[in-house]
């Protein structure tokens, strides 16, 4: 059982009884009439090659309450496109599986590369960005949700928590997103524990009252990959293309969204699915790399809001978030000791010092370009310039699959 305490300046939905799955479905299906859920799956084909993917979809398959899902499939050949539609068959929900590396959808990207409106490069973030624009073409869902496909012990209460707070006729909830513990033998989510959080309260320290960073320090998992929102939102939101997608959709969300409006949700005891390598001798891969595109993002964000960065400013933060880190290090030690976790000391102050080396590379990117990395257009932006894109991304989605399964009357 979670503790009930408020903190931050979002709001916290806590998991403070067994809340029975037949209570949440039963109470989303009523919902769901008056504003419809569109679930959004981002997979690459390795992902339905894993025990995770096997235990998601039979868990969807029992889910009565979602109007449409819509699963875009990259990295996928012709073969295996038709292999990942299989999984979805005798579905209740209509399943639209959106072939990333089709002709037909490659064309549009390349038709909007000339307009100047690029989608950027295959990844998860293009993933979703598409699969917004196939709901928000489908005019049929007022709420938007989504999960990865990686998670080892999916249960299908993870997408009703996720969902219910927006889908609830009396809150006031616009953008939800997910929390958790990741934990087996060991605490895991080191880019979380060691690099956001530090590097978070280190900048709240030379930018005292920040309402981005309070903002940011309240969520409990702020690089939680499940979230819901409001239709409306994901027709404004731009999307980061690279590792930072998580925090950029924070700061969209910031931005377009009041604070009230958002609430973060406990989803699970315990959540697990595929750990990233540290990746210590190569800083573009791996955690490295993510955590260098995380901070390059937060402190685009930061410029955005009007603080300015200079390289003394730099130097400080590294030294501050090294210190907070270390600080960091010596808590989650004995939490793990209470509870009776390994804990390789050593293995954290290595993943600090590759984070710190991070957040140089970071800070020398924005020096040389303080605009931050290229975000995808909202779809309020692509429509303005390409009216009838809808209208050809429904007819290229139609013409590389046909629906594969239709609502049970």
């Amino acid at each position: 059982m979670a503790d009930f305490y408020q903190t931050g300046v979002v709001t916290t939905l806590h998991r403070l009884t067994p809340n029975s799955i037949d209570r949440l479905e039963s109470d989303l299906e009523k919902f769901s009439h008056n504003k419809p859920i569109g679930l959004v799956l981002p997979a690459l084909y390795s992902e339905f090659e894993t025990l995770a993917m096997q235990r998601i979809v039979p868990e969807l398959r029992k889910v009565r309450y979602l109007q449409r899902i819509v699963v875009v499939l990259a990295r996928a050949d012709h073969a295996q496109y038709l292999k990942a539609r299989e999984f979805f068959q005798d579905f209740y929900t209509p399943v639209t599986v959106i072939w990333v590396d089709s002709e037909r959808i490659q064309a549009l990207f390349r038709m909007l590369d000339e307009r100047g409106l690029s989608a950027g490069p295959d990844g998860k973030g293009r993933s979703c960005w598409l699969a917004y624009g196939y709901l928000l073409a489908m005019r049929d869902c007022g709420i938007v949700a989504l999960h990865d496909c990686d998670i080892v012990n999916y249960d299908r209460q993870l997408l009703a928590r996720l969902c219910y707070a927006i889908a609830h006729p009396h809150l006031p909830f616009e953008f939800c997103k997910g929390y958790y513990a990741r934990v087996t033998d060991r605490m895991h989510g080191r880019v979380t524990r060691l690099f956001m959080a530090p590097l978070v309260r280190a900048l709240e320290g030379m930018a005292p009252g920040n309402p981005y960073l309070r903002f940011l320090d309240s969520f409990r998992y702020p690089l939680a990959g499940e979230f819901a929102m409001d239709i409306n939102l994901a027709r404004v939101n731009r999307i980061p293309a690279d590792w930072g997608l998580e925090i950029g959709v924070l700061a969209e969300v910031f931005r377009n969204c009041a604070v009230a409006r958002t609430c973060q949700v406990d989803l699970m005891d315990n959540y697990e699915h595929k750990h990233q390598a540290l990746s210590v001798e190569e800083p573009s891969k791996g955690l490295a790399r993510m955590a260098a595109d995380i901070a390059r993002s937060l402190l685009s964000t930061l410029a955005a809001e009007g603080l300015v960065f200079t390289a003394d400013h730099f130097r400080s933060l590294e030294v501050r978030y090294v210190r907070i880190a270390q600080d960091t290090i010596a808590s989650y030690y004995a939490d793990a000791m209470l509870n009776g976790l390994k804990f390789d000391r050593h293995a954290e102050e290595m993943a600090v010092a590759v984070f710190a080396r991070s957040l140089s590379l970071a800070a020398s990117e924005f020096i040389r370009d303080p605009r931050g990395l290229p975000l995808i257009p909202n779809w309020n932006r692509v429509l303005a310039a390409v009216p009838e894109f809808f209208e050809l991304f429904e007819d290229a989605v139609e013409k590389d699959s046909r629906q594969l399964a239709a609502r049970i009357a």
